[in-house]
């Protein structure tokens, strides 16, 4: 018999029991190896997940789109977006708590314009000069120039623009015509105009004019443009507190003069900044004092009253071509504490990108923080009136930047909101404002 045979014959007797284990144990010792590597394979393989932090107000529906776009365009690459916090103090509360616990779960954030500062002192922003490299100055460059400025914090790139906003004037273009009268171009004006309409539609749910009035951050520009537009400043040209000069004591008399006037509702201390578009959208209201987002809103929601009626203009002031406007807008952040600091940085590059904003202008209303944007035909076609909206929000004042800016906005808002709910008056409102913020402005 052949050696072949033999084993031949070997092969086809029956396993011993001990045999039998000791084939099944390598049989499934290989099976277990095959499984680890298909394992590490899996992960090799697996997607990043990053997760994007955005405030309630901040059209996350269009921030889901521009998401998705990314993720089409980037595999390997999902984005979550979290939303919270119809507010900015809403907002920053949560995150808040969210950074100070050093907590790796959001790896990018937008944050308001008046944030970077805090963000650089307290180290929650991963800097990005090091991401931007030798391409850092041609960058910032393309940005308007109050973005640009507010992101570069102790000359590090804290944050990059999403995008910008200014206050305007909506007002009910069809009421304003058919009572023969122009968009007031002075506070004055505005009052002559509004108890005009009033008085002649008759209805009792018209209110002439609304701004923010609730103890929230857009209550601090509520105080603060009309500051401006009489000529004055938080703080002089040396950094220290200026409200003893006699514009400081303007935005009392002028919502205290509306208020009597009826012009303002009885309820202004209690409307915060989103109450005002709706209150706009559901055609109970002549002028409002509010950002770009509102326009989108009021022609494109199914639910809107005032499609084709909505008018858009620069603020009045105190007298003509003298007014002022409180600049806003959104940043987006990559979290000190993200575990993808990398995939966050080349997403946060896409969200603050001229096409992103093209987008946003189309989708959201929302204001470019790239001057070529604004004449782009398809941005006009949406929003027919940022034919002039760019000299707005490129000449529109910024609020203090320091990193005590949580404590400046809260002294501000509260006793402006204590004011308009006619619990302080208006001397003391400022002299409670001097006091708590001369430690901040010495």
């Amino acid at each position: 018999m052949t050696a072949y045979a033999n084993q031949e014959k070997a092969d086809q007797r029956p396993f011993s029991p001990k045999e039998e284990t000791m084939i099944t144990r390598k049989h499934l010792l290989a099976g277990f190896t095959a499984t680890i590597l298909l394992g590490v394979s899996s992960a090799a393989m697996a997607q990043t997940t990053l997760r994007i932090f955005t405030g309630g107000q901040q059209r996350p529906d269009v921030m889901r789109k521009i998401a998705d776009e990314y993720e089409r365009r980037t595999p390997g690459i999902k984005v979550e977006v979290e939303v919270g916090g119809a507010t900015s103090e809403q907002q920053q509360q949560y995150l808040n708590t969210v950074m100070a616990s050093k907590d790796s779960a959001l790896d990018v954030v937008l944050i308001d314009v008046i944030r970077p500062a805090q963000y650089a002192a307290t180290g929650w922003a991963e800097t990005l000069d090091s991401y931007l490299g030798a391409e850092r100055d041609a960058v910032m460059a393309r940005y308007l120039p109050a973005y640009r400025e507010a992101n570069i914090v102790g000359g590090k790139v804290i944050a990059l623009p999403y995008f910008a906003d200014a206050q305007f004037l909506y007002y009910r273009k069809d009421l304003l015509e058919k009572h023969g009268l122009q968009p007031p171009k002075t506070w004055d004006e505005l009052k002559a105009g509004a108890e005009k309409v009033m008085k002649a539609e008759g209805n009792p749910n018209l209110s002439g004019f609304q701004t923010a009035g609730a103890p929230i951050e857009g209550t601090v520009c509520t105080y603060l443009v009309p500051m401006w537009g009489a000529g004055g400043g938080l703080t002089d040209a040396q950094g220290k507190l200026a409200l003893g000069a006699e514009a400081a004591k303007r935005p009392f008399q002028l919502w205290a003069d509306l208020r009597a006037a009826n012009v303002t509702p009885s309820n202004l201390a209690e409307i915060p900044t989103d109450r005002i578009r709706q209150n706009f959208q559901a055609g109970n209201l002549i002028f409002g004092m509010t950002w770009g987002y509102v326009w989108n809103r009021a022609q494109g929601d199914p639910d809107s009253l005032v499609k084709d009626k909505v008018g858009v203009v620069p603020l009045p002031g105190f007298s003509a071509n003298a007014a002022a406007t409180c600049i806003g807008g959104w940043q987006v952040m990559v979290s000190a504490f993200s575990k993808n600091k990398a995939e966050a940085y080349k997403f946060v590059r896409y969200l603050s990108s001229p096409e992103v904003a093209k987008a946003q202008a189309i989708a959201a209303s929302h204001l470019p923080v790239f001057a070529e944007v604004y004449t782009d035909p398809d941005v006009l076609k949406a929003n027919p009136w940022f034919k002039d909206a760019l000299p707005v929000v490129q000449t529109a004042r910024s609020r203090p930047v320091t990193p005590a800016y949580p404590r400046v906005s809260e002294v501000i808002r509260t006793n402006m909101n204590a004011f308009l709910a006619g619990s302080k008056t208006a001397d003391a409102a400022l002299a409670d404002m001097n006091r708590d913020l001369s430690p901040i402005f010495r």
